[in-house]
């Protein structure tokens, strides 16, 4: 029987990104170096001391073998994390910029700030959550991944910094088996190509290698109008093995450009408990966006308030130089030492069109001359690009737009994990230390533009006064965001060291495993930042002071303040379980963890002397959990229950707001899954009851459901399996939400299938055809505002699940 439990929830979304990176699924499973065996064999690595099989844990934990992860054919790799139980997953973002949650905790900011992506067992980035740089826009998946493992709580409080939540670790093929694979893919009604290739093997007897990757290059699911992904990215490693332990070095190589899709503009009416969303005329919700090769570039200022011209196509465009070791020692009878060194280097840009607001032509107009002339009165709009530049825009529905444009001079970083394990006949004890650097080297320099609201290739918009002069520049109005009080020209430096010692000990005898451990974080944060001046600022060097250049948003270089402070915070987790019958375990858990808070306490929290309050510092999350599994062919049950409390600073760029809140949560997991001949039904559903229990700021919201969190998460994954002929379908949904923390605008709930089939007309060619949302389906995954007037129709900015698209490929396994 393969893994039915572990290998749990298989999205069949019909990609054109990583669609079909493998081969056969035999083939697959042969060389991926986590061999999809049946669930009670499965070794779970992730967030443990030691690896343990999914009956003897403790912990909450989910495998996605290769076979899974191709059946899934994401397009993204952060639709892959949508395949997870108990992970709430926003992945409307494009290729990265995705929010992830995990058992009823709070998605108050963008990113995972309490969840933890890994690359073999190594963070990808310290901190989850940094403003335009969220960890997985730097993590790609492709042929060279093996196995995703996934912890819920438990363990990831103490086995990892920063991780409360929850660990989302990518195993990479190591050549433990001979073999490679070459993958071509392609959108059928949207442009994309991708090439994928995989190859491993020995070396000798005691060296073996695995290297592979990926190029792509389209316009993505949603047409930009230019080629807005671009990319790729190579993964090697070598492993030498000897008497005692093994020696393994990796490399990691990723320059890639994405379109990183924001909330666009949705037209609603009916009431905030029963609205009616609706497509704009010329703009369609489900395949469109604000992006336009009318609007590839804009010229503004750099960190160092020098003219600078940005090109908008870079989108997310991380480039990432990895190099890694990882070492295993038996140092002598009984005592094991393992080391892990992971160093990054990391720069690139995160830029992307934001609509701040919706409204009539002739209203925006108004408002961004008086803005620039000081003057009220009437203005008029031209089309200031595309086919009818210099023309006049009657009619349009125009959008305010800030460019959120950021430089990521530096997010390099090092981790260190050394730990020394001495093992007995009933357990074993390890003390570990844990070291790590983060650098935070950023420069915010956005700039104010209109652009119609119109989904193929929009204009950008000039405002001209009463007697034809033009008041802004290309559609420009201003270099800085007045719209939201000029908040957001600044610049930061911030080095963050980590230091980590940690305990752990697992004890099993008979039915019964215990395991406990400790963990102490010391974070310590040194650097600058420098916030926002104005100031008329000849921009274009022209020598002329114009209507967009009297008063810029500068970065007040010259007044950096300084960044100065620790904190420490105390880790830990206990659990036990117990084999009740051979196919039967019962288990429970208590943990409490910490998050320390990164940047985003450069918004306010720091103090004119550097230090920062320790509650502002560092975020705590209490969970417990028990549970039941059951294993036995053909059949796989497991059900958890769960609580959680954690308490919450943050703050939030696109809303301007700051958060202070205590949350609470108490729900359920359920997995199940069956396998018999041809036929595996696999099926998992999170119940989450989840409340913000207290509100310092805005106390009205207490008692209110934590926005975008639906109670009811649940997938159903029917297969059909004829050896060279393989079908199903992902029906995935959720029930309703609320947009925001004040309960009134409401999400629809909605239900998404997707499709897929796959056809080996020879040995070792296979054929894949893939729809994603087969029914075109309408699904809200986030939005701006909170509500809506019951008169009229009322545009708003939301982010919504890809419409219906196709996706074909062609694999070769040698």
């Amino acid at each position: 029987m393969r893994p039915v439990l572990v290998n749990m929830l298989v999205i069949c979304t019909g990609a054109g990104a990583p669609a079909a990176w493998g081969q056969s699924p035999d083939a697959a499973e042969a060389r991926s170096g986590t061999r999809e065996v049946a669930g009670t064999d499965e070794i779970i690595v992730t967030a443990t001391v030691r690896p343990v099989k999914p009956l003897d844990a403790s912990i909450s934990a989910t495998t996605l073998g290769e076979r899974t992860i191709l059946e899934a054919a994401p397009r993204t790799t952060a639709e892959i994390f949508r395949q997870l139980p108990g992970f709430h997953v926003e992945a409307t973002g494009g290729e990265g910029n995705a929010n992830i949650s995990v058992r009823g905790l709070p998605l108050v900011s963008g990113g995972a700030k309490f969840v933890q992506l890994q690359e073999d067992g190594m963070p990808v980035m310290q901190f989850g959550d940094i403003a335009f740089g969220n960890a997985d826009i730097f993590l790609r998946a492709d042929a060279t991944l093996a196995a995703i493992q996934a912890v819920r709580g438990g363990s990831a409080s103490t086995l990892a910094s920063n991780a409360p939540g929850g660990v989302i670790n990518f195993l990479s093929k190591d050549g433990s088996e001979q073999g490679g694979v070459v993958v071509a893919t392609a959108g059928l009604d949207y442009g994309e190509h991708r090439l994928d290739f995989d190859y491993g093997g020995p070396l000798s007897g005691t060296t073996r290698f695995n290297i592979g990757g990926f190029w792509r290059e389209g316009t993505g699911t949603r047409d930009a109008g230019y080629t807005g992904n671009r990319g790729y990215q190579v993964k090697a490693n070598i492993t030498h093995e000897f008497a005692g332990g093994h020696v393994r070095f990796y490399a990691k190589r990723l320059d890639d450009r994405a379109i990183g899709y924001l909330p666009m503009p949705v037209s609603v009416s009916g009431t905030n408990d029963d609205p009616q969303y609706r497509s704009l005329p010329g703009f369609d919700i489900k395949a469109d966006t604000a992006h336009s090769s009318y609007f590839p570039s804009s010229l503004g200022l750099d960190g160092d308030n020098r003219p600078y011209t940005t090109d908008i196509k870079d989108g997310m465009h991380p480039v990432v130089t990895s190099l890694g070791l990882e070492a295993v020692f038996d140092v002598s009878e009984g005592w094991e030492l393992q080391e892990r060194f992971r160093w990054s280097s990391i720069h690139g840009r995160f830029v992307s069109p934001f609509p701040a607001e919706i409204a009539g032509g002739q209203a925006m107009a108004d408002a961004v001359g008086a803005q620039l002339t000081g003057t009220a009165g009437t203005y008029g709009l031209v089309n200031a690009s595309g086919p009818r530049a210099g023309q006049a825009a009657d009619g349009v529905l125009a959008m305010r737009t800030h460019l959120l444009n950021t430089e990521i001079n530096d997010f390099g970083s090092f981790t260190n994990d050394l730990k020394l394990t001495r093992s007995f006949d009933q357990g074993a004890i390890t003390a570990g230390y844990y070291k790590a650097r983060q650098t935070i080297d950023m420069d915010w320099v956005w700039t104010s533009h209109l652009l119609e609201v119109k989904g193929d290739n929009a204009a950008l918009l000039d405002v001209v006064d009463s007697r034809d002069s033009v008041l802004t520049r290309n559609g420009l109005y201003a270099y800085g965001v007045p719209f939201w009080g000029n908040c957001c020209q600044r610049s930061y430096d911030v080095r963050y060291d980590i230091d980590a010692p940690y305990l752990a000990a697992h004890y099993a005898k008979g039915g019964l495993t215990v395991d406990a451990s400790l963990r102490y974080d010391h974070i310590a944060a040194k650097g600058s930042y420098a916030g926002t001046i104005q100031s008329a600022f000849d921009v274009d060097g022209n020598g002329t002071i114009e209507p967009v250049e009297s008063s810029v948003s500068l970065i007040d270089n010259a007044h950096a303040r300084p960044v100065d402070y620790s904190a420490g915070y105390v880790s830990w987790s206990v659990g036990a379980n117990y084999h009740i019958h051979h196919d039967t375990a019962v288990f429970a858990r208590v943990s409490r963890g910490g998050r320390a808070n990164a940047d985003r306490l450069l918004f306010g929290a720091v103090e004119a002397d550097g230090s920062v309050r320790k509650a502002d510092a560092v975020d705590h999350v209490e969970q417990y959990e028990a549970g039941v599994r059951y294993r036995s062919d053909p059949f796989e049950l497991s059900v958890t229950a769960f609580h959680v409390r954690t308490d919450e600073q943050n703050y939030e760029a696109t809303s301007q707001r700051f958060l202070d809140r205590v949350y609470k949560a108490t729900g359920m997991e359920v997995e199940a899954a069956f396998r018999k001949g041809v036929l595996d039904v696999r099926a998992a559903a999170t119940y989450t009851d989840s409340r913000i229990a207290s509100d310092a700021i805005t106390p009205a919201n207490e008692g209110n459901r934590p926005r975008r969190q639906a109670r009811l998460a649940y997938q159903v994954i029917p297969t059909l399996d004829f050896d060279s002929v393989r079908a199903g379908l992902n029906i995935v949904g959720r029930t309703r939400a609320y947009a925001q923390d004040n309960n009134q605008l409401v999400f629809p709930g909605f239900t998404q299938v997707n499709a897929f089939v796959s056809v080996r007309p020879v040995e070792k060619v296979t054929l894949s055809l893939a729809v994603n949302n087969l029914f075109d389906v309408l699904g809200f995954t986030e939005a701006e505002e909170g509500a809506i007037s019951g008169a009229g129709v009322n545009y708003i900015r939301a982010r919504s699940i890809t419409g219906r698209t196709v996706s074909a490929s062609v694999r070769y396994a040698f």
